[in-house]
């Protein structure tokens, strides 16, 4: 069976952690090389994840002619930078969410990949690729649900650690590009569309300058999406999705646990189902779907217009929370 040699770009926590472990349980991906700037941090990353070569700087990495994908969980300012040195380097690329802590550069971004059509790049929104949303998307489909009127969802978590990278203001700290990303996904994902106009609160660290908690409104015409993001909360997350006849609950709509069910429950005139969906690792989708579109020379599962079209979104609700009034898209 044909497989895809990876390169990962740093020793970040999600990749060594999450990512890269189901990627290695994959049927087309073989994790061959991993970089840091430290060739010790490379090293010992290698060494506990079983990965044959490491490399002390990114570009040692790039230049492996035999990696044929990258993966690049850099922090968020480091996005782009790195993905467009991939491509020139002939890689193809799966690149964290979000694209960039700017619009500007990820806009940037989709119109250099013009230059190298031969080559994958996706946004790694890894939630999209779980079963659990073509159980939510048959549901909604159906005559008992109606037609979509209203998303509503929160994503937390607790952290103040100023040394974490998501602590960091000048480098796109904050719940907003880290979370708020997920929710603000969902709403697009689901009504199949753009806003027409947003509306962001938020409250921010006195120390840290980052936004730890902010709710946004999102206008679809004939629907709206309400989310809350904080990185000062107690963990949890949680999706309602309502339609005229019907509603959609989501107990874990963006990570749910690999080794176990997600769940989730309908409710309309017929009363209420429950749905059990899985287990399955969505990382491990993720990575598959990617190489095999790469193998097949087929479309990514998700094209990188809709990664821009997000950081669109989150742009507007950025300008909202600066300016306290509605951002038009």
């Amino acid at each position: 069976m044909k497989k895809v040699s990876w390169g990962i770009l740093s020793t970040a926590r999600i990749g060594v952690e999450k990512v890269i472990p189901s990627m290695q349980k994959s049927k087309y991906c073989r994790m061959d090389a991993i970089a840091s700037r430290s060739i010790v941090s490379a090293s010992g990353a290698a060494s506990r994840l079983g990965i044959p070569r490491a490399y002390g700087s990114y570009e040692e990495l790039l230049a492996d002619p035999e990696i044929e994908a990258i993966y690049n969980p850099l922090p968020h300012h480091m996005h782009v930078e790195w993905t467009l040195k991939a491509l020139a380097a002939g890689k193809h690329v799966l690149v964290e969410k979000p694209l960039d802590i700017e619009l500007a550069r990820a806009e940037a971004l989709l119109a250099a990949t013009r230059e190298y059509p031969h080559l994958k790049v996706m946004e790694a929104f890894m939630y999209r690729h779980h079963p659990q949303w073509e159980t939510v998307r048959e549901l909604m489909a159906g005559e008992e649900f109606g037609e979509l009127r209203k998303i509503q969802n929160i994503f937390t978590y607790y952290n103040t650690d100023p040394q974490d990278i998501r602590n960091q203001a000048d480098i796109g700290g904050g719940g907003l590009l880290d979370i708020g990303c997920y929710c603000i996904s969902m709403a697009r994902f689901l009504f199949g569309r753009e806003p027409s106009q947003v509306v962001g609160i938020g409250d921010f660290d006195p120390k840290l300058w980052v936004d730890r908690q902010v709710s946004g409104f999102l206008n679809f015409g004939s629907g709206t999406a309400f989310f809350t993001c904080s990185t000062q909360m107690n963990p949890h997350q949680y999706a309602l999705i309502m339609g005229t006849r019907g509603r959609i609950e989501m107990d874990m709509p963006f990570t749910p646990p690999n080794d176990a069910p997600a769940r989730l429950r309908f409710s309309g005139e017929g009363g209420m189902r429950e749905f059990a969906i899985g287990p399955h690792d969505q990382y491990t989708l993720q990575g598959d779907l990617f190489s095999q579109a790469i193998i097949n020379n087929t479309p990514v599962p998700t094209p990188l217009e809709d990664g821009v079209a997000n950081m669109r979104v989150i742009d507007r609700v950025q300008a909202s929370l600066i300016k306290g009034e509605w951002a038009a898209m």
